[in-house]
C-alpha cells in the first residue's frame, strides 16, 4: 500500500488523551485520513469512539494531543480553550460536519430552515443562496418535497437525512458520523446507509463510527477497532473484518458472523 503524502491527509489525530475525572477515556489515539478516505470505527460500547469523535469536532475537550483539518490545527493543552475562543473553535467546527444519533434538528424550524440555519448564521452567506443550496441539498437526499415540514412530522429516517443535508450545507472538509442509525428502527436504517453510501461514490471523506459492520465492510477504506481507549488494530476494511489478527478484534466481530457479514 502506497504511503500517503502528508498534503493528502484531510484529517489528523495525533496522541489524542481524555479522562473524565480517574476514567481515562482515550488513551493516546493517533489516526490519519486522505482526501477521499472512509474510514469506519468500530468497537464494544463503552470502547471510546464516541468520545474520539466528537473530540475531533471539539464537542469534548481532551488533555493532550492535537487535531488537525486541513490547514487547521487545535492542540490541546490544559487552557487551550483560551488560545482558540469560541470563534475560533466555531471556524475549525465549521470544517467537520457532523451527524449525531439523535439528529439535534430546531424542532420549531421547518425542514429548509434547519439546513440553512448553519450558512445564514455561521457562514454569513446570503439567504436567498442558502435556500437555493439547501434545496438542492434536500432534493439529493430524497427530500425535496418536505421543505415545509417541521421534524415532528418526519419520520426518524427522515430527520436524519435531513440532518445529513444541514452537515453538507457548511460544505466540511469531512463528514463524522456518530452512530447515524442507531437511534432509527431496523426498517428505517436503509434508507439513511444509501445517503452516505452515495456520500461515498461522491468521493466524500468521512469518519464513520457504526455497529453495522457489514456496512462497514462494503463502504470503508480502511477499518479501526478500539477497545479500552486503545486502537487494538487497523486495516483494510475487507482484510481486517474478514480475517481479524488480534484475539479482541475477533471476539468482537463473532457476534456478527451470519447474521451481518
Amino acid at each position: 500500500m502506497r504511503s500517503i503524502k502528508s498534503d493528502e491527509i484531510v484529517l489528523q489525530v495525533t496522541g489524542l488523551h481524555l479522562s473524565f475525572g480517574s476514567n481515562e477515556v482515550l488513551k493516546g489515539i493517533s489516526l490519519s485520513v486522505p482526501r477521499g478516505g472512509i474510514l469506519a470505527v468500530i468497537g464494544p460500547s463503552g470502547s471510546g469512539k464516541s468520545t474520539l469523535l466528537r473530540c475531533m469536532n471539539l464537542l469534548n475537550s481532551p488533555n493532550a494531543g492535537s487535531v488537525r483539518v486541513l490547514d487547521q490545527k487545535v492542540e490541546f493543552t490544559r487552557h487551550w480553550q483560551r488560545k482558540y475562543p469560541d470563534a475560533a473553535q466555531a471556524q475549525f467546527r465549521a470544517k467537520t460536519g457532523m451527524v449525531f444519533q439523535h439528529f439535534n434538528l430546531f424542532p420549531h424550524k421547518t425542514v429548509l430552515e434547519n439546513v440553512m440555519e448553519g450558512p445564514v448564521v455561521v457562514l454569513k452567506v446570503p439567504a436567498a443562496e442558502a435556500e437555493q443550496k439547501a434545496r438542492a441539498l434536500l432534493q439529493k437526499v430524497g427530500l425535496s418535497d418536505k421543505c415545509n415540514d417541521y421534524p415532528g412530522r418526519l419520520s426518524g429516517g427522515q430527520k436524519q437525512r435531513v440532518a445529513i443535508a444541514r452537515a453538507l450545507a457548511m460544505e466540511p472538509a469531512v463528514m463524522l458520523f456518530d452512530e447515524a442509525t442507531s437511534a432509527l428502527d431496523p426498517e428505517l436504517v436503509g434508507e439513511v446507509l444509501n445517503v452516505i453510501r452515495a456520500l461515498a461514490s461522491e468521493g466524500m471523506t468521512m469518519v464513520i463510527v457504526t455497529h453495522e459492520i457489514s456496512f462497514a465492510r462494503q463502504v470503508a477504506d480502511r477499518v479501526i477497532f478500539m477497545s479500552g481507549g486503545h486502537i487494538v488494530e487497523e486495516g483494510p476494511a475487507r482484510e481486517l473484518i474478514d480475517n481479524p489478527q488480534r484475539v479482541e478484534t475477533q471476539t468482537f466481530l463473532a457476534h456478527f458472523k451470519g447474521s451481518q457479514l
